[in-house]
C-alpha cells in the first residue's frame, strides 16, 4: 500500500505539471526530501511517480561500452574471464577500447603500459609487421562476443620523430606526466604511418571477415590535445588523416571517427576538429573534408579527499558532457551523427591510487555509475543529440593485492559493485518513461554544484511490452553515512490488465551484490584461500532481495514500498 498519501498529495499539489525530462528522471524543479529529525537517523520519506503512459524515446544501451590503458591483460587468465561477463551482458553488442594497440615491445604489460611489437623497420628503413601479439588481444574480444573500438595508436618506436626514451616504468607513485614518452610523438614518415594503418586494417579484414570489421569503431589516438600528443594541433589533423585513409583504403565501408578529445570539448579543439573534418582540406587526399561517421571525447569527475572522506565530483562530469554535447549540435549537418563519450568515470587515472580515490571499491562508485549514466541521457536529450555509448574506463589488473584501490570491474578475477549496476541495466529494455521524484537533484543543480547537501534519490524507468523496469539510486557526493529513503513508488498509466503483476527487486548495497563487503567481513584476507574466493565469487553477482513479490494493479496504477539505503542502487522488474 501507498501510506504517506499526504506526502504525495502535497507533493503533486506544489508541482502540477509534470516535467519531462530526458530520461524518466524526476523533474528539474529541485524538489528535496523532508528532513529526518535532528540527531537521528531515521529514514526519509521519498515520493517516486513512474507514469507509464509517457513516454520519452527508446532506452538506448549506452553503457555497453569499456575499456583500458593496459591492453595486453586482456589476454591474461583474470582479463579473459571478465571479457567473457562483459560479453554476456549482450553477446557481439559490447565495446572494448584499449591504448598501445601499435606501442612498439613484447607484450609484457604493466601500469599505463602496453605493446603489441606490430612494426618494426630493417636497417633499409623497409617496414616489418607482425601481428601475433595484435592478434592474440583482438581474438580474446572476439571470442568473448565483444568488438574492438579501435584506437588507432600509439606511434612505433622506429616510426616515432623522437623515439628515446621510449618505454616508461610509471608508478602510481609517479607523477603522470613521466608516462609520456617515445611513443607519443608524431611519425617520422606519414605515408609509413598510413602504410601502417592500411596493413592493419587489411590483416583484421583479411582475420575476421569484412562484416565484423565493418561493426567496429576506428579512431586515432588518444586525448590529443593534452600530453598524449606530442605534435601540434595541425599535426594530429595530418596524423588523424593519414589513418583514415589507411583505414579506408583497406576497408571503404569502415566506421571511423574521432577525435576522443580531453575534457568534453577540450577548449577549442573538440571545434575545430570538426571544422576540419566537414570543411577542411584533408592532408592524406587534398579533397574538402574527412570521414566522420561518429564524434568521440571525454568525461571525468574530479573527487576529492575533505576532512576526512571522499568527496565526489560528479559535477565536472557533466560539465565536460554538457558543454560538449553543445559544440556538437552547433553544427546542423551532425544533428544526427552518432556520439560517443569514448571514456566517461569519476576520475581521470584509473591506474591512480589514492585517499581521494577510495569510492571504487564501494557502492559510492557503483551509485555514482546510475546517478550520472542516467544525467546523460538528460543531457543527451537536452541538446537534441544522437548518444550512443558512454564507455567506462575499467577494466582489470592482473596479480594486484585484493582490492587494490585501482578503478576497476574486478579484482582478480572477483566482481565489484559496479559491474552490477551494468548488469541491471541490462535487465532494462523498451521507452523511457517519465519519472517524478520528491528527493531528486534537478539537473542544472547537478551542473552547477553536483550532490553536495540533499541526497539525490531518484529513478529511470522503461517499459516493455512484458515488462516495467525501475532503477532507484539514492546518491550523495559525500561518503559519509546517512539514513535511509524510505521510498514509495507510484505507477500510473500502465497499460496492463488489471489484477497481480509479480516483480522482483534486485540490489547493490552494503549487503548485496557486494564482494569488497563480503572480504571485509573476512577480515580483508590477503589473499583469501581457496574457499573465501568462492565466497566473494558468489558475491559479486548481481544479487535478488527476498522472494518473487505482487503489486495489485487498478486503472493502471500500482505502488510499491521500499527502503534504500545511502548509496544503494535497487532495480524492480515488473513482469505483464
Amino acid at each position: 500500500m501507498y501510506t504517506n498519501v499526504p506526502l504525495w498529495l502535497s507533493w503533486l499539489g506544489q508541482r502540477a505539471s509534470l516535467c519531462a525530462t530526458a530520461l524518466g528522471l524526476a523533474c528539474q524543479a529541485g524538489a528535496s526530501e523532508p528532513p529526518a529529525s535532528p540527531g537521528t537517523n531515521a529514514p526519509f520519506p521519498v515520493a517516486i511517480r513512474v507514469d507509464a503512459g509517457k513516454g520519452l524515446g527508446p532506452l538506448t544501451p549506452i553503457w555497453r561500452f569499456f575499456g583500458a590503458d593496459e591492453p595486453n591483460y586482456a589476454t591474461m587468465k583474470d582479463g579473459r574471464k571478465l571479457l567473457r561477463e562483459l560479453g554476456q551482458l549482450r553477446p557481439n553488442e559490447v565495446y572494448f577500447r584499449a591504448h598501445n594497440l601499435l606501442t612498439s615491445g613484447d607484450g609484457t604489460p604493466a601500469l599505463k603500459w602496453g605493446s603489441t611489437g606490430v612494426y618494426s623497420e630493417d636497417t633499409q628503413g623497409r617496414a616489418i609487421y607482425d601481428w601475433t601479439i595484435l592478434d592474440g588481444i583482438f581474438d580474446a574480444y572476439v571470442l568473448s562476443s565483444v568488438r574492438p573500438y579501435v584506437e588507432i595508436g600509439f606511434m612505433p618506436k622506429d616510426l616515432s620523430v623522437k623515439p628515446d626514451p621510449y618505454q616508461h616504468y610509471w608508478t602510481p607513485a609517479a607523477r603522470y606526466e613521466e608516462i609520456y614518452t617515445g611513443w607519443a610523438y608524431p611519425p617520422k614518415d606519414y605515408g609509413k604511418w598510413r602504410e601502417l594503418v592500411f596493413q592493419w586494417t587489411k590483416h583484421a579484414v583479411e582475420r575476421y571477415g569484412r562484416a565484423e570489421v565493418e561493426r567496429w569503431y576506428w579512431e586515432v589516438w588518444n586525448e590529443p590535445n593534452i600530453g598524449y600528443w606530442r605534435g601540434s594541433r595541425a599535426e594530429f589533423f595530418r596524423l588523424h588523416d593519414h589513418a583514415l585513409a589507411g583505414v579506408r583504403r583497406a576497408l571503404p565501408t569502415a566506421r571511423v571517427g574521432g577525435p576522443d578529445v580531453a575534457g568534453g570539448p577540450g577548449g577549442t579543439f573538440l571545434r575545430e576538429f570538426l571544422e576540419h573534418c566537414l570543411h577542411g582540406t584533408n592532408f592524406a587526399t587534398g579533397a574538402v573534408g574527412t570521414p566522420l561517421d561518429f564524434v568521440a571525447f571525454h568525461a571525468k569527475g574530479a573527487p576529492r579527499f575533505l576532512d576526512g572522506h571522499v568527496r565526489m565530483g560528479i559535477a565536472n562530469q557533466l560539465r565536460d558532457i554538457d558543454r560538449a554535447f553543445a559544440v556538437i549540435a552547433s553544427f546542423p549537418e551532425l544533428k544526427a551523427i552518432p556520439i560517443v563519450i569514448g571514456e566517461s568515470d569519476p576520475d581521470g587515472c584509473a591506474a591512480c591510487q589514492g585517499p581521494q580515490l577510495g569510492y571504487r571499491n564501494t557502492t559510492m562508485y557503483s551509485s555514482y555509475t546510475a546517478a550520472s549514466f542516467a544525467r546523460k541521457f538528460a543531457l543527451a536529450d537536452r541538446h537534441g543529440v544522437n548518444l550512443r555509448g558512454a564507455l567506462t574506463w575499467a577494466f582489470e589488473f592482473e596479480s594486484q593485492p585484493w582490492f587494490a584501490g585501482f578503478r576497476v570491474l574486478a579484482s582478480n578475477g572477483v566482481d565489484l559493485p559496479v559491474l552490477n549496476v551494468f548488469r541491471m541495466f541490462e535487465k532494462m529494455a523498451g521507452t523511457r518513461m517519465v519519472v517524478e521524484s520528491s528527493a531528486e537533484t534537478n539537473l542544472n543543480s547537478l551542473l552547477a554544484n553536483g550532490v553536495r547537501e540533499k541526497p539525490d534519490v531518484a529513478a529511470l524507468a522503461t517499459l516493455a511490452p512484458d515488462q516495467l523496469a525501475v532503477m532507484l539510486w539514492h546518491y550523495h557526493d559525500d561518503d559519509v553515512p546517512g539514513p535511509e529513503a524510505s521510498v514509495e513508488v507510484r505507477v500510473t498509466g500502465l497499460p496492463w490488465p488489471a489484477g497481480r503483476v509479480e516483480y522482483v527487486e534486485y540490489r547493490v548495497d552494503a549487503e548485496h551484490s557486494n564482494s569488497y563487503e563480503a572480504w571485509k567481513r573476512m577480515g580483508s584476507p590477503q589473499p583469501p584461500d581457496p574457499g573465501q574466493v568462492v565466497q566473494l565469487e558468489k558475491a559479486g553477482q548481481l544479487d535478488q532481495v527476498g522472494q518473487t513479490r505482487s503489486m495489485t494493479v487498478t486503472n493502471g496504477q500500482g505502488e510499491i514500498a521500499l527502503r534504500l539505503p545511502r548509496q544503494g542502487v535497487s532495480l524492480l522488474i515488473l513482469k505483464k
